[in-house]
């Protein structure tokens, strides 16, 4: 039972389905969109359908170009619902790698890449590939939706 109650609270924090400020210095206030422990492993454990590689300019900027931006990937699942998988530093609590509600985004997104992937891969694989960590040069948010195309 405790190792249930733990896997949980990991799934919950793992996800961070959440809207609100990101980053370091920005207060990381969170509004829950799924705040139950079942929504929150449905939609961990939900088949993803189509895959579209996004970027946006980075805050502060209304431009982009090249790595001076900001990369995701959005997710469309089954019922038609979309998530946004992306990563940066301070965006979670114990992974960077967080999944947000796609209504959230704004209309700065550009879609680089689409792909099908028919229902064989679960949003679980798309935070596992985006990883835990972040590192500006080595592990950043173009290197984690890369990665998530990829796999």
């Amino acid at each position: 039972m405790v190792t249930n109650a733990l896997g949980v609270f990991v799934l919950a924090v793992a996800l961070m389905v959440a809207e609100g400020s990101w980053g370091k210095g920005k207060g990381n206030s969170y509004s829950y969109d799924l705040s139950k422990a079942e929504d929150l492993r449905k939609l961990y454990n939900s088949k993803v359908y189509l895959a579209d590689r996004m970027t946006r300019p980075l805050e502060g900027l209304s431009f982009q170009a090249g790595v001076l931006s900001h990369s995701g990937v959005r997710v469309t699942l089954e019922d038609g619902t979309k998530w946004l998988v992306h990563k940066g530093d301070g965006f979670g609590i114990s992974s960077q790698t967080v999944v947000v509600d796609a209504r959230h985004m704004s209309n700065k997104w550009k879609i680089r890449e689409t792909k099908n992937f028919g229902g064989s891969k679960r949003v679980t694989d798309f935070v596992r590939e985006g990883g835990t960590d972040y590192s500006l040069i080595f592990n950043n948010c173009h290197d984690a939706a890369g990665r998530m195309m990829d796999g």
